[in-house]
């Protein structure tokens, strides 16, 4: 409680001495339209390659998840989708680093994480390309996400309290349903 009190106490001196002021409103105004935002507000950056490296991604500055997992995300959301072909060039490091102003150290992370799950393939010298023969990996990876959305709503049905029979019953009549 002492500090806090000492701590109020040093910047009423500086404020009343006139070493410290604040900004006149055009000054501020410059700084976040420099990109400076005021709290709440969530600036968003965004690649769109050139030529063969067409990857379009928004970083949030915001987001719970770190700047690699969106990085990693979107580019592999784009490579599900079908939007980046295999064997399509990825933007090179420090290119995405640098327009997206990020450490080179964080797009390389996901880069890593990319290759490590077998969606991209980096050759040393050339850069970092689409991995060939995604089919089975894709599927895989949509059949995880299916599972997920299962899990949820069986546990969803457990905590209304519904029987493994009901929930079954209501499973088929929306497979019915489309047919």
């Amino acid at each position: 409680m002492r500090v806090y009190i000492l701590y109020l106490m040093s910047i009423y001196t500086m404020l009343s001495s006139g070493r410290c002021r604040r900004a006149p409103a055009a000054s501020r105004s410059r700084r976040r339209a420099a990109g400076r935002h005021r709290l709440g507000d969530a600036p968003r950056r965004r690649y769109v390659g050139k030529g063969t490296n067409n990857v379009e991604l928004i970083i949030s500055n915001f987001s719970s998840k770190p700047i690699y997992e969106q990085i990693t995300s979107q580019i592999k959301a784009q490579i599900i989708a079908g939007q980046l072909a295999e064997g399509e060039q990825l933007p090179s490091i420090r290119a995405l680093a640098n327009s997206l102003r990020v450490s080179a150290i964080t797009t390389k992370r996901a880069y890593a994480d990319l290759e490590s799950q077998g969606f991209i393939e980096t050759v040393q010298g050339k850069g970092s390309f689409v991995a060939g023969g995604n089919k089975e990996l894709i599927r895989e990876e949509h059949l995880r996400e299916i599972e997920g959305y299962l899990s949820r709503a069986v546990e969803a049905g457990r905590d209304l309290g519904l029987e493994p029979a009901e929930l079954r019953e209501m499973l088929d009549l929306l497979l019915d349903q489309d047919e």
